[in-house]
C-alpha cells in the first residue's frame, strides 16, 4: 500500500508540544544543532546534542510563528525530550513549553497516491508547488481544521495530518471514504519499522543514542555550522571536525 497505492498510520501517540513566547528562537537555536531561526512555515529535521556532541534527541520542530514553534518527538521519548528543553529553558518567564500530546490526533497519509486523496478532500492546494517537502499549511479537510506537514518516516510522498482530537475520527473516515478508489489502507508501526530502514531514516534508542555524535551517524546534513549560535554541543563537533571523524554507522544491503 505504502509503495504502490496510499496509506493512513495513526501517529497519534507521537509527543508533541509547543516553545513559544519573546525567548523561544534563542532556546531552540541554542538546544538544536540545527538552524531553527528559518521563515514561518519551515520544518527543520535536527537533533538536540549533550555536551559531548551526543545526541539527545531527534526530533522535527515547524515554525508556527515569529515566536513559536510545534516540536514532535517520538511516543516514548516524550518525558526524556520534554525534560531536556525545560532543563535549559531561561528562567524568566521568557519561554513557555507546553504538551499537547493529548490535544492532536495525528494521521500520517502516504504513498504515491496520497496528493490524489488528499487533494479530493480539501480545497486547499495541496500541490508540490503550493505545499513543497518540509513545509507545512494550515487545510482544511472535510470540516476538520488540519496543520498539514509535509514531512513522513517512510520514505514516499506522504502528510502527517495533525488535527485537534475532537476531529480524529471524521478526518480518517473522510480519507478512508475519499481513499478507496486509490486502494488504500491502514499500516501499523511494525510496517513503519521496515519502510524507515530501507529509506536509511534513523531511530533514537536503536540507532543513535546519547553516544554517537551527528557526524558519526551520518547526519552531518543536519547540523548548520554556519549558524552564529555557540549551540550545546558545538564545541565537540568542531573538536570532532578537526581530528576526523572515528567511527560511523553503516548500512547494509543484502539480497535474500
Amino acid at each position: 500500500a505504502v509503495r504502490e497505492r496510499a496509506a493512513r498510520v495513526d501517529m497519534t501517540s507521537f509527543t508533541k508540544a509547543e516553545v513559544s513566547g519573546p525567548g523561544a528562537v534563542a532556546l531552540m537555536q541554542k538546544l538544536c544543532a540545527g538552524n531553527l531561526d528559518k521563515p514561518v512555515g519551515s520544518i527543520a529535521y535536527t537533533q538536540m546534542l549533550n555536551e559531548r556532541g551526543g545526541i539527545e534527541a531527534d526530533v522535527t520542530i515547524t515554525r508556527l510563528a515569529e515566536d513559536r514553534y510545534y516540536f514532535v518527538t517520538g511516543s516514548g521519548f516524550g518525558v526524556h525530550d520534554l525534560a531536556h528543553l525545560r532543563r535549559h529553558a531561561p528562567r524568566d518567564g521568557s519561554v513557555t513549553i507546553g504538551d499537547v500530546t493529548s490535544s492532536r490526533a495525528v494521521v500520517n497519509l502516504c504513498g504515491p497516491r496520497a496528493r490524489d486523496v488528499l487533494q479530493s478532500v480539501t480545497d486547499d492546494d495541496v500541490s508540490n508547488a503550493a505545499l513543497p517537502y518540509m513545509r507545512a499549511r494550515e487545510i482544511r479537510l472535510g470540516y476538520a481544521p488540519v496543520s498539514a506537514l509535509r514531512v513522513s518516516y517512510v520514505g514516499e510522498l506522504g502528510w502527517e495530518l495533525h488535527v485537534p482530537m475532537e476531529y480524529a475520527q471524521h478526518v480518517y473516515e473522510t480519507l478512508r471514504d475519499a481513499g478507496a478508489a486509490h486502494g488504500i489502507a491502514d499500516v501499523g508501526y511494525r510496517a513503519i519499522s521496515s519502510l524507515r530502514l530501507e529509506k536509511q531514516y534513523l531511530y533514537w534508542g536503536a540507532d543513535i543514542s546519547p553516544d554517537e555524535t551527528p557526524f558519526e551517524a551520518g547526519l552531518g546534513f543536519a547540523v548548520s555550522m554556519k549558524k552564529n549560535v555557540d549551540f550545546v554541543g558545538r564545541a565537540a563537533l568542531d573538536r570532532q571536525q578537526q581530528a576526523g571523524v572515528q567511527r560511523r554507522l553503516c548500512w547494509f544491503n543484502t539480497d535474500a
